[in-house]
This record gives C-alpha cells, sequence and structure tokens, in this order.
C-alpha cells in the first residue's frame, strides 16, 4: 500500500473526502517528524511507538574502491510495534 492508497482507505473508513484525509495523513506526519526531530517518543496504543535511537561512529568500506572510510555517527528513527499489531500480524 502506498500513501495515495492509504489516503482512499482512511477517506472511505472515515466517510470523509481525499482532501480532508490528506491533510489529516499529513498532521499525522508532520506531528510524529517534529516529535522525532525534539527527540521525543510518539506511542500510540495498540499499534507500536516511534522513537530516536543513536548510532554511533562507525569504519565502513568504499564499495567501489574497497578503501576504509569514516561513517559519522547519526540519530536514526526507529519503529516498535505494538501487542496488538503483532497479534493481527500474526
Amino acid at each position: 500500500m502506498n500513501k495515495s492508497e492509504l489516503i482512499e482507505h482512511i477517506a472511505k473508513q472515515a466517510d470523509i473526502s481525499k482532501a480532508a484525509a490528506t491533510r489529516a495523513l499529513e498532521a499525522l506526519i508532520g506531528g510524529v517528524k517534529s516529535t522525532l526531530k525534539k527527540s521525543g517518543n510518539v506511542s500510540i496504543v495498540g499499534f507500536g511507538t516511534f522513537a530516536v535511537s543513536k548510532r554511533a561512529a562507525r569504519s565502513g568500506r568504499n564499495p567501489r574502491t574497497g578503501a576504509a572510510i569514516k561513517i559519522k555517527a547519526a540519530k536514526v528513527p526507529k519503529f516498535r510495534p505494538g501487542k496488538a499489531l503483532k497479534d493481527a500480524v500474526n
């Protein structure tokens, strides 16, 4: 399912227009992004938790030349599914 299919699904399930569903989805994504940018967590009960994790600096290899390179430390978004989501998938 891609973004436009998700918007169609939201519009149909909530009985709202596609424009309203698009605004709702964009608001959700924007809220998650801004919270993660501030290193916060977003927990949606029954669905899961979005969090920020720190990845340490490490050394790697350039696949083209084989030369060693340094990869900087970074903050990366993580998602941990909730119990209800796990149960729905299994």
